[in-house]
């Protein structure tokens, strides 16, 4: 369920959001600062100030909105960073117990038909006295052997029809019979039996998971007995909660059972077992009371593994306590990243969250307010004569008085809309790393899942050819100088039915001692291919070399015929000869007469593992080696055998610890990314202690949106200051100031009429021009123009009139990156389109975004350096006591190129482009 779409209710949870608190009271206060600089308006200016009345109406009502919006954004991203992060614990504490536990309904099943038990079972059960000690000894030798492969289980039992315990392993928990329920109901049974209880067969335990399966006569078929494989229930508990439990103990991990009671709990003295506690199946972002306490809480049913659920009503949880769920700290992320990353970014805001673009787009329009009020003012102390030059205007006393009234209320509305613009900015920063921190958590530990998934699933393949080749059968076979036909289809048979049970695996095949196959297993599917008849020389040795039965080999993942040519990992285990007694009576293990290989279905499994991590998630996840080869992909680009070759990620391949992760924000693919990676620390004894070392990574990379390489998102707003080299006395003009192409350019406001957002382009020129790009301008993200013809000519579309006395008519639009440099501009949240005009000429151009509207003296132009072919270029502006330098543009150079000539009231495009005005007026409503 999405938490986004259920209502917060946010004022129960700013008591615990000391900063989003500090942002309401901020935003409360310059809230009332809009409303008094309105009504200053209304008092002391109002005939200069009515162009602006309305925009000023706008931006206080906006402004009003997205105060509420905004602390609503905030509290809502911030409890769903904390949903989201116990939801991936709780999802895998369950879904790693059910894979755990589908392993053991495939080892019950096998062990259960193991000839030599069946055999011992039947023959105590026909016996007057009971098994012979010596019997009895070598079983549990057997089970023994079996336990020190799969250290999953702490107590195996044999048992006759009528309870009576023949064989067990725990020597610190005696039973001699049984009268439990699970007896009765597995001799009954064609099928395993799965029992979590307490259970007299396992004295002491408040609870135990058995796996009880019913024995078969060996020659006759009847039932003779039962096997019970008992799981390490508890141990393997406090494996995964040791692993992925909260480091500083914020949050209870726990197991529940169809009841919601919990039946595992990482912190016992927090929330004992048998506790029944409250579940939030929906993931609803509302509150919980457990013994007084107010939590947040996530649960999770399993999804299953290859058709199993695991035990009825099973379910994962994690609660954390409403008082320490947002007292973590954050990870800055913003800081770490490159200006131009961060700003990148911030493109993508919609994707991130809603009202976070909103806000954006209210920042914008605030200094749109302020600027066009400034350019405003500018125009009403000049007028223009017919040969388009300005010409300063006479004003009287009374006159020049209003004007520096509207001149102190612009003021006014710029220093609130700085403050304004800073606390939006903190509070988009805070937003924007509580959604990135969100999306580093998730892609961590959904890393750190996977390969723990890998290593847990691997584990068991070591398990298995281990165990299999002490198949009796196998080792009789193997043992005699040569296998006759019969006793080889004995063996496939046998093969045949382990694979039944073991799903992973394409084939089992056994070889002899000069590595000849000759007996094997295949899916249906599944055909032989040149070089599958015999294993490798250097595979031979290694297997002939093993020191005994704990031992085992695995391949390179590489190609291998036995995989049909694709790579995959092959375990292999010696099979020996049956033991024979010296002449001193000792027993002496016998030759190593072969081997048996099973191979893993690498592409389809780890696949598998892959995409159920992933889930609803969108993005690619990889194992790989420490080299950066891909041993298992989700991206298509990427495939198996590829090398990932980014230097970075590389390193951290390479350099990663065993056991640890990462998550960073990266560019991939040319997108930005939240990358997760994490090593494998192996399980158990595999990849630990047990001799074999084969490091595998996962991962994870989560698209945020493609990377922008536009110049306006490295700018920088740089301050100008002062007024230059004109002394107090000197004569000033005002310049209105904007971003293009990564450059500070300047016209004179007289010619300047207004700014608009790009989103008021209600039409597009068709292909070959911007508007070919999908998309409506500001809103849809951003989009770099590239396909240019010659008809191009930097025209991009027009512009509706837009319902004031200042723009009358449609207007065309053109790409000033293009009339500057023949480079297409960029079409994004923070672009903007300056109508300017000269004359009867108007037109509107396409810029980065707005600067400053500012005074400078005569003195501070100098003429520009450049040729013939920057005669758009008129000066350059020396600011700052020369050490910004500003490009000032002819306005009558820059219309004449726009409309050659042509006469500035463009045709109606089309009937419906008047129905897409959009007033100045409005625009902050519009961006809340």
């Amino acid at each position: 369920m999405d938490n986004k779409k259920t209502k917060l209710q946010t004022d129960i949870y700013l008591p615990y959001m000391r900063d989003v608190a500090r942002c309401e009271q901020s935003l409360r206060e310059l809230n009332q600062m809009w409303r008094m600089i309105e009504s200053s308006a209304k008092m002391n200016c109002p005939r200069e100030a009515q162009t602006i009345l309305p925009i000023m109406a706008a931006t206080r009502a906006g402004f009003g909105r997205l105060e509420q919006e905004l602390v609503d954004s905030l509290a809502g991203e911030k409890v769903a960073n904390v949903l989201a992060a116990i939801g991936a614990k709780a999802h895998y504490v369950i879904d790693i117990m059910v894979r755990n536990l589908y392993e053991r309904t495939a080892d019950v099943g096998f062990l259960a038909t193991d000839r030599e038990l069946c055999a011992f079972v039947a023959a105590a059960q026909q016996a007057t006295q009971g098994p012979d000690e010596d019997d009895i000894d070598a079983i549990r030798a057997r089970l023994f052997a079996y336990r020190s492969k799969y250290t999953v289980y702490d107590e195996i039992m044999l048992l006759d029809l009528q309870g009576n315990v023949l064989v067990q392993l725990d020597p610190d928990s005696p039973v001699e019979g049984s009268a439990d329920a699970l007896i009765r109901q597995t001799l009954d049974s064609d099928n395993f039996v799965e029992t979590f209880r307490a259970s007299d067969l396992r004295p002491g335990k408040t609870q135990a998971l058995i796996y009880s399966r019913r024995m078969h006569h060996p020659d006759t078929g009847a039932v003779v007995g039962l096997l019970c494989l008992c799981f390490d229930f508890e141990n393997e508990m406090r494996r995964i909660f040791r692993s992925h439990r909260d480091p500083e103990g914020r949050s209870n991990m726990l197991l529940l059972d169809g009841e919601a009671r919990v039946i595992a709990s990482a912190d016992e003295h927090w929330i004992a077992l048998g506790t029944t506690v409250p579940v939030n199946l929906d993931g609803t972002p509302h509150l919980q009371i457990h013994q007084g306490r107010e939590y947040l809480i996530r649960t999770f049913h399993a999804e299953g593994y290859q058709g199993y659920m695991g035990p009825q009503g099973w379910r994962g949880q994690l609660m954390i306590p409403v008082d320490l769920a947002f007292s973590g700290g954050t990870r800055s992320t913003l800081s770490s990243l490159a200006p131009a990353q961060a700003t990148g970014l911030l493109q993508h805001a919609r994707n991130f969250s809603p009202p976070l673009h909103e806000i954006i787009t209210a920042t914008e329009t605030i200094r749109r307010v302020v600027w066009n009020g400034q350019v405003i003012t500018a125009d009403q102390q000049d007028i223009f004569v017919d040969d388009g030059s300005p010409k300063r205007r006479r004003s009287d006393a009374n006159g020049g008085e209003q004007k520096e009234k509207l001149k102190t209320i612009l003021d006014q509305i710029s220093e609130t809309g700085s403050r304004s613009n800073a606390l939006f900015s903190q509070s988009i920063r805070d937003l924007y790393e509580t959604v990135l921190e969100t999306k580093q958590q998730d892609s961590e530990f959904l890393s750190q899942l996977l390969v723990d998934l890998l290593d847990r699933n691997l584990y068991e393949r070591a398990d298995d050819c281990r165990w299999w080749a002490l198949t009796p059968e196998l080792r009789a076979a193997l043992a005699k100088p040569v296998i006759a036909q019969d006793e080889a289809r004995k063996l496939q048979d046998i093969l045949a039915y382990i694979h039944g049970l073991y799903t992973v695996y394409t084939q089992l095949f056994v070889y002899d001692r000069q590595g000849k196959v000759i007996a094997r297993s295949r899916r249906a599917n599944d055909h032989g291919h040149a070089g599958d008849e015999s294993v490798d020389a250097a595979t031979l040795a290694r297997v002939r070399a093993l020191a005994d039965d704990q031992a085992y080999h695995v391949s390179a993942f590489e190609p291998t015929p036995f995989y049909g040519g694709k790579p995959t990992y092959i375990y292999h285990a010696a099979v020996r000869a049956p033991a024979q007694t010296g002449p001193n009576g000792v027993e002496v293990a016998g030759e190593v007469v072969g081997g048996i290989g099973i191979v893993f279905d690498a592409a389809t499994e780890f696949e598998a593992m892959l995409r159920s991590g992933l889930a609803q998630r969108q993005g690619t996840g990889y194992f790989t080696n420490r080299a950066g080869r891909i041993i298992a992909s989700t991206d298509p680009a990427h495939p198996v055998g590829q090398r990932l070759e980014d230097a970075t990620l590389l390193t951290l391949l390479r350099e990663l610890p065993k056991g640890k992760s990462v998550s960073r924000i990266v560019e991939h693919d040319g997108h930005y990314a939240v990358m997760g990676c994490a090593a494998g620390q192996g399980y158990r004894e595999f990849k630990v202690s047990d001799g074999y070392s084969e490091d595998v990574l996962s991962v994870v990379f989560q698209p945020l949106g493609a990377v922008q390489r536009h110049a306006h998102a490295q700018r920088a707003d740089q301050a100008i200051e002062g007024s230059g080299f004109g002394g107090d006395g000197r004569q000033r003009k005002t310049y209105a100031t904007f971003h293009c192409g990564g450059d500070l350019l300047a016209l004179p406001a007289v010619h300047v009429v207004e700014a608009l957002p790009a989103s008021a382009l209600s039409a597009r020129m068709g292909s070959g021009g911007p508007g070919a790009s999908s998309g409506a301008g500001a809103g849809s993200g951003a989009s770099t123009r590239g396909a240019t013809g010659p008809k191009y000519q930097g025209r991009i579309g027009m512009l509706a009139p837009q319902g004031n006395d200042r723009i009358g008519h449609f207007v065309w639009v053109f790409d000033l990156s293009w009339l500057l440099h023949q480079r297409p501009g960029t079409l994004d949240d923070n672009s903007q389109i300056i109508i300017v005009r000269n004359g009867m000429h108007t037109a509107g151009i396409l810029v980065d975004g707005l600067h400053a509207v500012p005074e400078f003296a005569d003195e501070q132009l100098m003429p520009s350096p450049f040729g013939a072919e920057q005669k758009l270029m008129s000066h350059f502006i020396r600011a700052n006591g020369g050490n910004l330098l500003i490009q000032l543009l002819d306005p009558a150079a820059l219309l004449a190129r726009v409309t050659g000539g042509a006469a500035d009231a463009a045709p109606a495009p089309t009937p419906h482009a008047e129905a897409a005005n959009l007033g100045s007026g409005k625009e902050l409503a519009r961006a809340a």
